[in-house]
């Protein structure tokens, strides 16, 4: 009897009735990527620029001096800035992280 080969360890052979290996597939799973949350800095009349700056930088360790600048002042232009797009759970940190120092950030899912 010829010896049945396995190419991935997901296959395994089956015998079929003519009594020849078939190799089937496991089914593969599909993983559907979880959702996106916008956390969003908005426009701050009462701390300066410096403190804001300081402040992204010091919650969100992943932006650089010149994005935690850009978001600064998207929020200062526009009334809000993007800070980060990312799981729920660093984006519920990284709001409240900002609210308790003092700064008006809010989440939303991304679209």
């Amino acid at each position: 009897m010829p010896a049945a080969v396995m190419t991935e360890a997901s296959e395994s052979p089956v015998r079929s009735p003519g009594g020849a290996a078939v190799m089937e597939r496991a089914p593969e799973r599909v993983r559907k990527p979880s959702p996106r949350y916008k956390v969003l800095l908005h426009n701050d009349p009462v701390n300066s620029m410096e403190f804001v700056v300081t402040t992204l930088r010091q919650v969100v360790p992943s932006l650089s001096e010149q994005d935690a600048v850009t978001v600064m002042l998207e929020a200062h232009n526009t009334g809000v800035g993007l800070v980060i797009i990312c799981d729920i759970e660093p984006a519920e940190f990284y709001c409240e992280s900002l609210k308790a120092k003092g700064l008006t950030s809010t989440i939303e899912p991304e679209e």
